[in-house]
């Protein structure tokens, strides 16, 4: 620890992030695969199984809103302190728990931890790199953000068929002890002056619109978009996030300060990271299905074989964050969406049979496009966020994300599900197994497309960005370099 001291106190608040940030989201991608033994060994049937993963997504989109102002008004070291604790006792309960309800009741706890864990830390990290090192920063951010959710099935499959379920809780416990006492030690408090009143109708309006358009985003894939508890719960959620408009734009000190996005930079950023997080997450929700399901493998030789693409971000992002500079965030964005685009396409020429070398080849490539993607964004993203507002933003800029995520997962899962039943359908019933798993092959394709053109469009929002609004962020770069006004 007292080598740790010597370090620049920037790289002290990267390192005490990156603990919490890596163990939240890995814990995330982890769990998915523990499913089907939690069914079986708690007797639980799939709609409780949903709520093991649903109920930790409400109670992030709850508290993601609310964790910049609570960052603000009582300091961001005592704030992520307290995430910590909560994330990590809830990992203990978790591991420790008797029954289905009692795990869904302690994931509840792990999702307050985790929704105020990540946008305080990143607001802490953004505050002390000065805008000219934001790609740096931004290559920190992205490590555990990009990295986790891919490593993720390879722990779970081996910690599921090992020691044991309840490991891939009981693991988070030495990590979260261990993050704590770097926190404690290291990190330094920092409250704003005057952070507000607490905003209690944005705090309501924002929690419970986001949860049920989450909750409505888990239900459609499986209930369909047209069901009544989907008509019925996500209108319902978009209401309530348009009355939340209304009243966060009437109040000088909101919860979520909606005018943050009157910046040009923090706009074009977040419309753009919203599509790169749907497209992104989306194809690491159908890609283990695709080898799982439809190809046979195991959870662990699935992870395995999506493993190159944490390789090569690992790679890449120190060259990303020293070409930022020079390049702007327009090409960084761009150039990274489109491989991004392009290498969701090449799945859609993948068959039952194709060599995983082949698909290991594509996410090598797509790991260095998703790094070039993820340092331009978020380095720009608060090129113009004065200090004093960098929580509230933060908030906004995680939530964004969240809602982006689940959109993409609930998209490609519908396309995914009515593809297949189409496919099958119009095989007949007297069709034999070689056609059914063409029929399921082909709605994987379309799915795969669809992926694509989430891509696509992730790069068309690539083009709105502007490198003359991320000025501050550019400062190796000569004036003349940088782009001008349209």
């Amino acid at each position: 620890m007292s080598r740790l001291r010597r370090l620049d106190y920037k790289y002290l608040v990267a390192i005490v992030f990156i603990s919490g940030l890596f163990m939240d989201i890995l814990d995330a991608t982890v769990v998915n695969v523990a499913l089907p033994t939690l069914g079986r060994d708690f007797h639980a049937g799939p709609r409780d199984l949903q709520w093991v993963v649903t109920g930790y997504l409400l109670s992030l989109a709850v508290w993601i809103p609310a964790s910049g102002w609570v960052g603000d008004r009582f300091g961001t070291k005592r704030t992520f302190l307290i995430a910590m604790t909560l994330f990590t006792l809830g990992s203990a309960l978790c591991g420790r728990a008797q029954s289905i309800e009692e795990l869904i009741a302690f994931r509840l706890l792990q999702g307050i931890g985790g929704g105020m864990m990540t946008p305080v830390g990143t607001a802490m990290l953004f505050r002390v790199f000065p805008p000219q090192e934001r790609a740096a920063a931004s290559a920190f951010l992205a490590v555990p953000a990009l990295v986790a959710p891919v490593l993720g099935p390879v722990l779970g499959g081996y910690l599921v068929d090992g020691p044991g379920w309840r490991w891939i809780f009981y693991i988070n416990v030495p990590v979260g002890i261990m993050g704590l006492l770097m926190a404690s030690i290291l990190l330094r408090e920092h409250k704003e002056e005057s952070p507000g009143r607490f905003d209690a109708w944005g705090f309501v309006l924002s929690g419970g619109g986001l949860a049920l358009v989450l909750y409505a985003l888990s239900r459609a894939p499986a209930d369909g978009w047209t069901s009544i508890v989907v008509l019925a719960i996500g209108p319902s959620g978009l209401a309530l996030l348009a009355i939340m408009v209304v009243v966060e734009l009437s109040i000088a000190e909101p919860m979520l300060d909606l005018r943050l996005l009157a910046d040009r930079m923090f706009r074009s950023a977040n419309l753009a990271f919203f599509m790169q997080l749907a497209g992104l997450l989306g194809l690491l929700f159908l890609l283990p299905l695709y080898l799982q399901q439809l190809r046979g493998m195991s959870a662990i030789q699935s992870g395995l074989a999506l493993l190159p693409q944490g390789v090569a971000m690992g790679l890449t992002l120190p060259i990303a964050s020293r070409l930022y500079p020079r390049l702007g965030p327009r090409k960084m964005m761009a150039s990274g969406l489109l491989i991004v685009a392009v290498t969701s396409a090449c799945f859609i020429l993948f068959g039952l049979n194709t060599d995983l070398w082949w698909i290991r080849g594509v996410m090598l490539v797509r790991g260095a496009g998703i790094a070039f993607a993820g340092v331009s964004v978020q380095a720009a993203a608060f090129a113009n966020v004065q200090p004093r507002s960098m929580g509230r933003a933060s908030s906004l800029f995680r939530t964004n994300a969240q809602v982006g995520g689940a959109l993409g997962v609930a998209i490609l899962a519908t396309i995914l599900a009515s593809r297949t039943t189409a496919h099958l359908s119009a095989l007949g019933q007297a069709a034999g197994q070689a056609a059914q798993q063409h029929a399921q092959l082909l709605a994987f394709h379309d799915a795969f497309f669809a992926a694509a053109l989430l891509g696509a469009l992730g790069l068309a929002f690539a083009f709105l960005v502007r490198d003359q609004d991320a000025a501050s962020t550019l400062r190796a770069r000569a004036p003349e370099a940088i782009e001008q006004p349209v």
